[in-house]
C-alpha cells in the first residue's frame, strides 16, 4: 500500500536549532537511512535538515513487521 506525504507548498523556510543539513537528489533506492517522498520528486534536489527535536511519541515511526 502506498504511503500518502503531504506537501506544504511554500518559498521561504525557517528552522531554528539545526545541527546540520544534507543536499542530496531523488533516487528510486540506495544506501543508508531512507526518508518517504513522493515519486514525482524523483531527480528533484531535496535537503534533508537534522534538529535537536526528538519525534513526537503521538506520532508512531513506521516500522518493517519481521
Amino acid at each position: 500500500m502506498a504511503r500518502v506525504v503531504h506537501l506544504e507548498a511554500k518559498t521561504k523556510l525557517t528552522v531554528d536549532n539545526i545541527v546540520g543539513f544534507i543536499r542530496r537528489p531523488v533516487v528510486p533506492h540506495g544506501t543508508g537511512a531512507k526518508v518517504t517522498c513522493p515519486k514525482e520528486f524523483l531527480g528533484k534536489t531535496v535537503f534533508l535538515v537534522i534538529t535537536h527535536e526528538e519525534w513526537p511519541e503521538d506520532r508512531p515511526r513506521r516500522r518493517r513487521q519481521a
